[in-house]
């Protein structure tokens, strides 16, 4: 396998020590998957930040919100007989799923791409709300005529959707709900309209049928969604075998879009690989990288909160346009950056 990031000298470029916790009595766990635009001619990351309470001997503690936004903080021992607890992120207790941590969106910026700090006077985006007691995580920003439109997961015990946010300044935001219902995420929608609709990929998932495959689907206002088509599947036996979804916005080349996506094995192993779409037609194929073109090998991205993982939804495009800067999360617990050259990218694809 061909692994063609050029990975930051600098990285990490953030981690949990980096921030200050949101609230008093929780700390921050992990900083994950941030999204990444340019706004007053600086490179913006929005980084979801998962905090917990400090954890007691013999005690799992994890906080969510009440729907009217007050945070709980409930605590299970962990030799109760109705706790299931072999996942670092997700817990079953009397027969509910519970993530660990709480998450929430938090802006910070930089002027090289490279060094972020946390601006004054932004909001911190949190979850509101029935279907989103379980916080909000891993949002994609895509720019559409001066409107920034953000899709993100929204995570409360009646499932896993996608919420969307629209705002100019980064300051004030208009709500528009859930634009997919649960069970549903990795949403990424297309920065330009195409024959007058608006595009975006996302990841329904099944537990019985069907599998976690990337879909597109359309819509004439970016709220209401249709024509749904599922584009690509996992492979057996190969690198994304178990899940795909899809990475940030695609990129608009000649040859098409090009959408770097993730992929997981058996082994919860998450690699980043490629896809190109028809530009007329995005719900068209045209080509797929065999291997991936991302592998976790640094150490900050082998060992963390949850390990072996790199996992994007956030890329800037340098001048050049070639050379394409992802942001990632490394093993669930840092920000990270590598950059790509799209030619090297497309020059891996395989036609259909």
């Amino acid at each position: 396998m061909k692994d063609i990031a050029k990975r930051f000298a600098q990285n990490p470029l953030l981690s949990p020590a980096d921030l200050i916790p949101s609230t008093e009595g929780l700390e921050i766990t992990c900083l994950l998957n941030p999204g990444a635009f340019k706004f007053q001619e600086k490179s913006w990351l929005i980084v979801r930040v998962a905090e917990r309470p400090k954890q007691k001997e013999g005690i799992i503690s994890f906080p969510i919100l009440t729907e009217t936004g007050d945070i709980t903080i409930i605590e299970i021992e962990k030799n109760d007989p109705e706790l299931i607890a072999t996942d670092a992120r997700v817990i079953n207790y009397k027969g509910t799923d519970y993530l660990t941590t709480l998450s929430h969106l938090r802006l910070v910026c930089s002027d090289d791409g490279i060094n972020f700090y946390e601006p004054e006077d932004y909001p911190k985006l949190v979850g509101e709300g029935i279907l989103e007691t379980f916080g909000i995580e891993d949002c994609r920003v895509a720019q559409i005529e001066g409107k920034y439109y953000l899709t993100f997961t929204s995570v409360s015990d009646n499932g896993v959707g996608v919420g969307l946010r629209t705002t100019e300044n980064w300051k004030n935001f208009e709500k528009h709900g859930m634009i997919f219902p649960a069970h549903n995420k990795d949403c990424a929608i297309f920065e330009e309209k195409i024959n007058g609709l608006y595009y975006a990929l996302h990841r329904p998932s099944s537990v019985d049928i069907g599998g976690n495959y990337i879909w597109i689907a359309s819509s004439p206002d970016s709220i209401h969604w249709g024509n749904h088509k599922c584009i690509a599947k996992t492979r057996k036996e190969q690198w994304d075998s178990k899940r795909i979804g899809a990475g940030a916005a695609p990129i608009k080349t000649e040859k098409g879009w090009l959408e770097i996506y993730h992929g997981a094995n058996d082994k919860h192993q998450y690699c980043l690989g490629a896809l190109l779409l028809d530009l007329n037609d995005p719900s068209k194929v045209l080509a797929r990288t065999e291997d991936p073109i991302m592998i976790p090998t640094a150490n900050y991205e082998l060992t963390g909160f949850f390990g072996n993982v790199v996992f994007t939804n956030g890329h800037i495009l340098k001048n050049d346009n070639d050379t394409v800067t992802v942001y990632y999360g490394a093993s669930d617990e840092f920000v990270c950056a590598a950059d790509f050259s799209i030619k090297e990218i497309l020059s891996l694809l395989k036609y259909n």
